[in-house]
């Protein structure tokens, strides 16, 4: 009998002990077969151009968790990612034809205009589904082809170029040889980590997903909690999309394509579960990270995009999966 008891608490720890590290543990296996396969994979100049594009993708990630968290879904932050680019661009442009009256504007407004863009995209997406019940889903599916169209509309289908040097900075600068984009996801990191653990509103993101009832009764407004997190998730999304207008060195009005796929992609292989209230920030960064590190191996590899994308959508089924298998022996 003892035997027995001591076989079921070895199991209980293991699943216990693969859910917190599984995603880690991945990442590092990954790594190590990568490294083995190529030998480039390892240098300081691969390992900083992964950081760098996982950088965009893990602040999208970021936001969605905070809605995933609340049970919810942003399908819109890749157009909102083009939209907020290409107005804040539009602030930011010495070309004539591209910009506001023909002249720059200050940095700083430039800056605050695109993330006052995404934050507005997410209002619009949190008041619809918080305030007016319209399902997550078909919220913000509709703002991806509404945000689109605008960004098309404000840019008559062209690029904004010629972004002055204080603004492309944010895309292409450094401080002791990190570059901003991510110093800038470092910052994002930390401060949603603070925000999750130690704060009121991070404790009641978690309550609002896990069971909304309850967190009624207790007194938390619910409502405004899931508005906010898609806020948050727009403002990022404002974020990024400056970051890549200014890596670019110009907003183009159809980036941010299928960008929404690869955020949840990162989220979900993290850990975070979709049926709300449980999960982690520091899964999403690992989980960015191991998608970066999975296209990066396979581009020094030589293997095709299209590979790439059915070897995500895999990642994505079967983090999923271990979801619903999780959730099914809770």
């Amino acid at each position: 009998m003892t035997g027995k008891t001591h076989r079921q608490d070895f199991k209980a720890y293991a699943a216990d002990y693969g859910q917190r590290y599984g995603i880690l543990i991945a990442l590092v296996l990954v790594c190590v077969a990568l490294s083995v396969a190529n030998e480039f994979f390892l240098t300081q100049r691969n390992i900083i151009n992964v950081l760098r594009q996982a950088s965009i993708n893990g602040i999208l990630a970021i936001g969605m968790t905070f809605v995933i968290l609340t049970r919810g879904i942003d399908l819109s932050v890749g157009s909102v990612v083009a939209l907020a680019g290409v107005v804040s661009a539009s602030f930011a442009t010495t070309s004539a034809t591209a910009g506001i009256a023909g002249a720059p504007y200050g940095f700083y407004i430039a800056i605050s205009i695109g993330i006052l863009v995404g934050m507005a995209a997410g209002w619009i997406n949190g008041i619809l589904v918080a305030y007016f019940n319209v399902p997550a889903f078909v919220t913000t599916l509709g703002m991806l082809s509404a945000a689109r169209g605008l960004t098309l509309l404000y840019t008559g289908g062209r690029p904004v170029p010629s972004l002055t040097p204080e603004y492309r900075y944010v895309g292409t600068g450094d401080v002791f040889g990190i570059p901003m984009p991510i110093i800038l996801f470092a910052v994002v990191f930390i401060a949603a980590f603070l925000v999750l653990s130690s704060t009121r509103f991070g404790r009641h993101v978690y309550a609002a997903g896990g069971n909304p009832h309850a967190a009624r009764v207790s007194g938390i407004n619910v409502k405004r909690v899931r508005m906010m997190v898609y806020v948050i998730s727009g403002a990022l999304a404002g974020l990024a999309g400056m970051i890549l207008a200014a890596r670019t060195g110009s907003a183009l009005p159809q980036a941010g394509i299928a960008y929404e796929l690869d955020a949840i992609a990162a989220v979900v292989i993290g850990g975070t579960s979709l049926s709300g209230g449980v999960g982690r920030v520091t899964g999403t960064l690992i989980g960015a990270l191991l998608i970066s590190v999975v296209n990066n191996g396979l581009d020094l590899m030589g293997v095709e995009s299209y590979y790439q994308q059915v070897i995500k959508g895999m990642l994505i089924v079967a983090a999923v999966m271990l979801d619903q298998a999780r959730h099914k022996h809770a």
